[in-house]
């Protein structure tokens, strides 16, 4: 088992290499929420006539999308492998093949805490808080990483399923509506009943809400519907939902690949 581990790291060793030879697409893909949050919460902020700073209601909506896009970057890095047969190359060495994968996981799960940690610093700085402790605030951190290594699996299952990098442009296309279409920037109870149904019931939105929850952040939609007053429960449900839906069939599209 350890020299699974061990395999991991060298694959996700690789990716921070990477990292430092592109430094600026890197810090540029941990800003880019940054630069969602600062105009979000300009265009919106004066306009939302909340109880509350419109902050404490989109950073952790803002949170919560980051783990979204962060799919984008999962997709279009595995079709890359797949594309040049990086992928092809590993397989054929004598590592465990789940190293591959493995260590795709750890190294975007790392991208994904440091863009929180941007986005953490940037939300105090506009005046966000979390008022229910540290510990609290840990669970919702721990939610939203749960929501990003669901959509890892995701993410591998569709780079691995498309032609060449170019494809997954079109597939990215579907990420912006899945982003919009949630509480990410306005409570869905401000939405229209069918509309803001459809929004509640959005993976995103559980986690956007239950981060709301345990940071004492306040979010109308947990007094308005089922779902958003279990949105904690659903913020677990639904990333394991996930995991269990696209994690064997990325195993098995990557043990079929060549074929």
């Amino acid at each position: 088992m350890m020299w699974v581990f061990a395999d991991s790291w060298t694959i996700a060793r690789r990716t921070f290499l990477h990292w430092r030879m592109q430094p600026g697409l890197v810090v540029f893909t941990w800003f880019f929420p940054v630069l969602m949050l600062l105009l979000f919460g300009g265009l919106l902020g004066g306009a939302m006539a909340t109880d509350s700073s419109y902050y404490e209601l989109l950073v952790p909506g803002i949170f919560a999308l980051a783990m979204l896009f962060g799919l984008e970057g999962t997709m279009t890095a595995v079709a890359t492998d797949v594309s040049k047969g990086v992928t092809d190359r590993f397989r054929s060495l004598p590592m465990s093949s789940a190293a591959v994968v493995l260590g795709r996981c750890i190294a975007d799960l790392l991208d994904s805490v440091v863009t929180l940690a941007v986005l953490v610093g940037t939300g105090l700085i506009l005046g966000w808080r979390w008022h229910e402790g540290l510990l609290s605030a840990l669970g919702a951190f721990g939610l939203l990483l749960l929501l990003r290594f669901a959509l890892l699996w995701v993410g591998i299952f569709i780079g691995l399923s498309v032609k060449n990098a170019q494809s997954v442009t079109m597939v990215q296309v579907l990420v912006w509506p899945i982003g919009f279409l949630s509480s990410t920037f306005v409570a869905t109870s401000t939405m229209p009943a069918w509309l803001g149904t459809i929004a509640q019931w959005n993976p995103l939105s559980a986690t956007a809400t239950a981060a709301r929850t345990l940071f004492g952040n306040p979010d109308p939609s947990t007094t308005t519907t089922w779902i958003g007053s279990h949105a904690t429960v659903a913020a677990v449900i639904a990333p394991l939902v996930l995991t269990a839906i696209f994690l064997p069939l990325s195993a098995h599209r990557f043990r079929t690949l060549s074929r």
